[in-house]
């Protein structure tokens, strides 16, 4: 069993910067693949990155590329989303979730095993 908490959310202008955390706790995670996803009112949830913790490889949403870059603190059993140059359009609640790693990205289209609460992320024009 994974327990998530997701924290860092708030309220920043556009062009501004948060960063998001994510901590993981209740099992080995050596084996998983950590994502980030969002939900704006009235929208579909989305993928917007994640990292493998077995190769470390990377996946960003083509929107979110070049402005949001993924990392983790295995140490501390945390995964990071700094998220520079914010839009309107990013604003959104933000989960981070955990799977076993398959290999392929396309694992995030099909659901995660596990989910922490969300933090909302407001961007003001």
């Amino acid at each position: 069993e994974v327990q998530l908490q997701a924290s860092g959310g708030g309220l920043v202008q556009a062009g501004g910067s948060l960063r998001l955390s994510c901590t993981a706790s209740g099992s080995n995670l050596d084996a998983y693949v950590i994502a980030w996803f969002r939900q704006a009112p009235g929208t579909e949830r989305e993928a917007v990155s994640g990292i493998s913790n077995i190769d470390g490889s990377t996946y960003y949403q083509d929107s979110v590329k070049g402005r949001f870059t993924i990392s983790s603190d295995n140490a501390k059993n945390t995964v990071y989303l700094q998220m520079n140059s914010l839009k309107p359009e990013d604003t959104a609640v933000y989960y981070c979730a955990a799977e076993l790693w398959m290999g392929s990205w396309s694992q995030l289209s099909y659901g995660m095993e596990y989910w922490g609460k969300g933090t909302q992320v407001t961007v003001s024009s």
